[in-house]
Formats: C-alpha cells, structure tokens, sequence
C-alpha cells in the first residue's frame, strides 16, 4: 500500500471523540501565552504540513538541531508489521523530519528501534528504512548487543544501570517520534515508552517493574523533542496489532520537549485521565515533566 492509498483508507475513518477532548474548537487555545507552548497539537491530513505546523510554534526545527549536530531519531519500529495496522509510526512522518534536520543543518540522522520482531523484517515492512533512508538517513541496527553502552541513570528508583544504544549516547540531539496506540501492559504506549526501545534487556523492564523503568530509563536521557504519531490511534490489541483490533482517525500530530505532558496530552485522545497511567504519575515524581494538563501551554492548530 503507498502513501496515498494509506492516507485515503484513513480519511474514510469518523474522527474519534478523544481528538476533540484535546483540541476542542479550531483555533482555541488552553492558554493564551507569549513564547513557546508546551505542546503543538495539529490536527490534519497531510503528514510533513502537520510537522511543519506543529514546529513552527515550538521555535522550528533550528532550535534544536544546530549545523553540524549528529541526531538520534527514534521511532516505533517494534514489529514486522505494515504502515496501515500503526503498530509502529508512520515512515512518511519519519521521512519529513529526516529531511527537516538535514535542512536545518544537521551532519547527520541515525534512525534505529531495538525491535521486538526481528530486525530486519520489522525495519522493511514497516517502512521506515525505505522512507528514512530515501529521506538522507543512516539506518543503524540495533539487535546485538555490541551496539549498547553500559550506562548509570541518576535517581533512578528500578534500574540504576542499563545498556543503552550507541546512538542516543553519542548524539547531539535525541528526537523521539513515537506512535501512539494501545499497550497489553502499560495501558498506553506513547513518548515515555516509546524509550524502551533504547535499551538492551527489555525484559528487564516486565520483570522488575514496567511503569517504575519506563519512568526511570527517561532520567537517563530526556528527549529534546518528541513528536507524536497519533493520526490513526489503535484502541485495542496493541502493541503489536491483531485482525481485531479497533481504531479511532484521531489525524493528529502532538510536540513537545517534555514526554511526561505529550503523555498526559495523548491519555485524553484516548479518552482517559493522564491519572490511568502510573509511569505518568511516576515521571512526574522523577521530575521528568508535568501532566497538569489545565495548566499547560497547549497550542492547538487545525489545517
């Protein structure tokens, strides 16, 4: 399936009530504020215009990525699965902000997930090796352990030392560009979880505690942007997706520089209370972010 059959199956879907608990009226704003908001929310229908949108407010791609910066870009790629079942992020997001890092300078993007099905299916099926490497990208793997460093993660309350990809410790900016969608065992998976990804032992995570590491692995590198895949939202049978599950056409796109509020912002596109999900509540604790979500900046965009 291309992109633009992608994106029609999509449009055919009734927009879900939990995008409207987040962006309300078109043009409304949760607060009005000089500056940056804390989150773009941009609901539309074109993948690269809603990044641009969502970018502009947030003081454009420039902000954090400098000229000769080597980017660390970490979406979903968790299963061999294709681009319409949004298991994994949307590779035409991914392919945009390869290209809006190289345009602002960048030296270079490594796009890389520890994927959960095996690697090499899961990069090509779900597209996003095509899309990121057409896009300019490095394409790095990730399923042997040569490829993590041993790490110490400061305040962390679960898991003090871990093995953390090469790539998000050498770069110079950490972009997290997850899906959003349902999770078996968080409940949600979203900014903060999509972090799973950077380590080696994933099983580690369920068996000392699922919401006590997500939270902790976000002490060791906060994101410097996350940016969220929630145009089509899967409701049920996540992570991975099954013949069954069920889909909401949220057609947004969420940023921000703090995976704690992105999160609480997506719980309420689901239909639910940032409060439903206990790494939230955590990574406020740990001091990642906030989930006040009255209180934050929200600048809402409709194109």
């Amino acid at each position: 399936m291309d992109r633009r059959e992608f994106l029609a199956r999509l449009g055919a879907l009734a927009a879900g009530a939990g995008a409207g608990l987040l962006l309300g009226r078109p043009g409304m704003a949760f607060a009005e504020a000089s500056g940056s908001p804390d989150i773009a929310a941009v609901k539309g229908s074109d993948i690269a215009a809603m990044l641009d949108a969502a970018l502009k407010p947030m003081g454009g791609i420039g902000r954090y990525v400098k000229k000769g910066a080597v980017v660390a870009l970490k979406p979903n790629i968790g299963w061999d699965q294709s681009p319409e079942t949004s298991a994994n992020t949307n590779p035409a997001l991914v392919s945009a902000l390869v290209k809006r890092c190289l345009d602002a300078g960048a030296r270079k993007v490594v796009v890389f997930d520890h994927s959960c099905d095996e690697e090499k299916a899961s990069y090509r099926n779900s597209m996003i090796e095509k899309y990121a490497r057409d896009a300019g990208a490095a394409i790095a793997p990730a399923a042997a352990k040569g490829y993590y460093q041993s790490v110490t993660i400061a305040g962390a309350k679960t898991i003090r030392n871990a093995l953390v990809h090469e790539a998000i410790v050498e770069a110079d900016v950490f972009i997290n560009v997850p899906v959003l969608k349902n999770h078996g065992g968080a409940g949600m998976t979203c900014a903060m979880k999509n972090l799973m990804g950077i380590v080696w032992d994933r099983g580690t995570f369920h068996s000392q505690g699922l919401d006590s590491c997500i939270a902790d692995i976000c002490l060791f590198r906060k994101p410097d942007l996350n940016i969220v895949d929630a145009y089509q939202v899967m409701l049920s049978g996540g992570p991975r997706g099954t013949a069954s599950s069920r889909y909401q056409a949220s057609r947004l796109l969420l940023a921000s520089a703090d995976p704690v509020a992105v999160d609480a912002a997506c719980a309420k596109v689901l239909g639910k209370l940032p409060a439903d999900f206990r790494y939230i509540g955590m990574g406020v604790d740990r001091r990642i972010g906030r989930s006040d979500i009255d209180a934050l900046r929200i600048e809402r965009i409709t194109l």
